[in-house]
């Protein structure tokens, strides 16, 4: 008799479900597709219910896909997107809107903070710089201006732990997901509670901590009736949507590398110590004493998908990447600025603009295609000299997303970057991984690198040396630093 793990991908436009074979061949696919709200400037957020509803179609209809017998499941993992705030009441009652990872609406909140506790306090507790699209300023903005909703709050969410306890009843926090919260302490991976109520955050809204593949509970009788799972079936906590990413493809030793080529752009490291750089992202890894150093950009295959539909409606990816590949390295000397929703590491700065420069009367839609991808290609560059400097150094990286499909694109990120580049036939990466941490919690692999057996490479991308890149970089860090003080 075969048997099946679930993953369950929470991301940023749309819920995967995706089924594998225990020796971690796809089985089966399907997406439930939901929108972004952006009320006003700075705001981006989603309805938590949309989620679930996501999840129970994107696993009804996978099930209906392939066939299979839910019985045969036997394991469930769920990964979801950075940086929610999911109030919910003893009841299990949604309180508002989540707040998502391009939000910046709690930047007044960051001010309280750093003048409550200081910036040197906070970073060598989570690893982590104050920002207002983590967690913990959105719940301090909740509580300033909806006083009585936080008073009704029970605990406090993310993505993927809102849909475990929706499948399971339990309320959990996962270690990789801590991050968002600036009282985890990120060496230990334990709430700092003191810290947590000099902030202001009462620690009742804190769930307990559990490692990514442990399990937390058992599919629901009402659950099972939703979904058409098998109630019983074992959910494990899952994790944040780019570690799990990065354990779909195999990073999972110090040094292997994800590069991230999806909505948004940027890498993971793998770390064996928990070393902090304040200009980038340090997260738990979902597997056991490791860290992931990531650099992150808001505007990676997004700005791509933004290009296209406000200028190339006609054209779709494929078409645009071979236009892209009839255009020399350097764009005919158009730049391409990407941060489309403010920026993330190493700028951290909210009010950062998408830019265009070089334009000129030979300039076309070919050219500005090209300079997107690697205007992406240098915030990779830029992420990856940051993390070097606390000893962040990848040789390979591993690309995920729906940019590893352009060989053009990968070639770009290869030879701005000067690393190679490999696209892992690792599909669904994300929903993979979450699939792992169930076979993990489950019995069914003995450890990471036992899972990571089964994932080839399906193409390589060398760096060529091209100095027309060096001038470009160099002019791109010129632009960043002329442009920081306009933005505001």
């Amino acid at each position: 008799m075969s048997s099946f793990l679930l993953g369950i991908d929470i991301g940023t436009s749309a819920c995967k479900a995706a089924l594998f074979g225990t020796d971690g061949a796809l089985t089966g696919a399907a997406d439930s597709a939901y929108s972004v709200c952006y009320p006003q400037a700075g705001w981006a957020e989603q309805d938590p219910e949309l989620w679930w509803q996501g999840a129970v179609s994107a696993v009804r209809s996978v099930l209906s896909q392939t066939g299979i017998n839910p019985a045969d499941i036997v394991g469930i993992g769920i990964d979801g997107q950075s940086w929610a705030m999911i109030p919910i009441d003893a009841h299990g009652n949604v309180l508002c809107a989540s707040p998502i990872w391009t939000d910046t609406r709690a930047r007044e909140e960051c001010g309280d903070m750093l003048r409550a506790v200081g910036r040197e306090a906070l970073f060598s507790c989570s690893g982590n710089p104050v920002t207002p699209s983590y967690t913990l300023p959105k719940v301090l903005w909740f509580r300033k201006r909806f006083p009585s909703l936080y008073q009704k709050t029970e605990k406090v969410l993310q993505s993927n732990s809102f849909i475990a306890y929706r499948l399971t009843g339990a309320v959990t926090q996962d270690v990789s997901q801590g991050y968002g919260w600036n009282c985890f302490d990120m060496a230990r991976g334990v709430w700092n509670r003191q810290l947590a109520r000099e902030l202001g955050v009462e620690t009742r809204l804190l769930p307990d901590i559990h490692e990514c593949c442990e399990i937390i509970g058992r599919v629901t009788a009402e659950a099972a009736a939703l979904t058409g799972l098998t109630a019983g079936t074992p959910v494990v906590a899952g994790g944040l949507d780019a570690a799990c990413s990065a354990l779909g493809v195999g990073v999972t030793q110090a040094g292997q590398t994800q590069e991230q080529g999806g909505q948004a752009g940027g890498m993971s490291i793998c770390m064996e110590t928990c070393a902090p750089n304040p200009a980038l992202i340090l997260s738990r890894h979902v597997i056991a004493q490791r860290w992931l150093l990531q650099g992150g950009t808001t505007g990676g295959g997004g700005a791509l998908k933004w290009f296209r539909e406000q200028f190339c409606p006609d054209m779709d990816f494929e078409q645009m990447s071979e236009a892209a590949s009839g255009v020399p390295a350097g764009s005919d000397g158009v730049i391409f600025l990407p941060f489309m929703v403010g920026e993330r590491s190493p700028l951290w700065n909210p009010d950062a603009k998408g830019v265009f420069y070089g334009l000129g009367f030979s300039v076309g839609r070919r050219e500005m295609i090209r300079a997107v991808m690697e205007g992406v290609a240098y915030s990779l560059r830029h992420n990856l000299e940051t993390a070097a400097e606390t000893g962040g150094e990848t040789i390979v990286m591993r690309s995920t997303g729906g940019s590893g499909k352009s060989p053009v694109w990968m070639q770009i990120k290869a030879d701005v970057t000067g690393r190679r580049i490999e696209v892992a036939q690792a599909e669904t990466a994300a929903a993979r991984g979450a699939a792992v941490l169930a076979g993990l919690g489950t019995g069914v692999f003995n450890s990471p690198e036992d899972a990571a057996k089964g994932i080839k490479v399906a193409s390589r991308y060398e760096p060529e040396e091209k100095q027309v890149y060096q001038r470009q970089y160099t002019l791109y860090r010129k632009l960043i630093t002329e442009m920081y003080s306009l933005y505001r």
